[in-house]
């Protein structure tokens, strides 16, 4: 971002880019989102649902995350444990803002269970060894950034970063491998053009 500013004239520092990016990136990903649930552009056919393990100043926490089957991030939670209370949080948060899908994939994870047997969801839940790689493959894009941001140091700035990413991930997301070259170039335009009048 720096060098990109700098070859048009302006100097400006890490710090600044860092500024921005926390008084800004909450506004746009929070406009994504409402703008995601105003249209429907959710899938309630299948979800899957899995956790990853993140490192926050040194100590070990999971990210909850729910994707739908296209790839996109619906519901994330933080939390310090790997349990029935953090799952039946994170599943009941997702539920209520997107409503009950009709498959919910998980790993063979003993806490879903019994999360899903409290909210009534255990006749929905698939496992199954390979079912999963989904939610799997979606953990890359985050562990990428994770890596760049040399980790993290609070569990209020993991969440706040996982909330911004996704949602600007889910945006530009286009899912090139599936299309052909003309409706990725479409739908490139249009994340553009959407990005352009947020910004605006």
């Amino acid at each position: 971002m720096e060098d990109l500013l700098h070859e048009r004239g302006i100097d400006i520092c890490h710090e600044t880019v860092r500024f921005w990016w926390n008084r800004f990136g909450p506004m746009f990903a929070g406009d994504f989102r409402k703008r995601r649930m105003r249209a429907g552009n959710f899938s309630r056919w299948r979800w899957h649902v899995d956790e990853v393990f993140v490192k926050v100043n040194g100590k070990l926490h999971y990210l909850w995350r729910a994707v739908d089957h296209e790839g996109e991030v619906l519901e994330f939670v933080v939390s310090k444990t790997r349990n029935k209370a953090a799952a039946l949080k994170f599943l009941k948060k997702a539920v209520k803002r997107y409503g009950r899908p009709e498959i919910i994939v998980t790993d063979g994870l003993r806490c879903y269970g019994a999360a899903m047997r409290e909210i009534g969801n255990l006749k929905r839940r698939k496992v199954g060894r390979w079912g999963n790689n989904r939610a799997e493959n979606s953990h890359q894009p985050f562990r990428r950034r994770e890596t760049a941001m040399l980790k993290f140091r609070r569990t209020k700035t993991l969440q706040k970063f996982v909330a911004v990413h996704s949602q600007i991930h889910n945006h530009f997301n286009s899912e090139r491998h599936l299309v052909s070259r003309e409706i990725y170039k479409q739908r490139r335009s249009a994340a553009i053009a959407g990005w352009r009048a947020l910004a605006a």
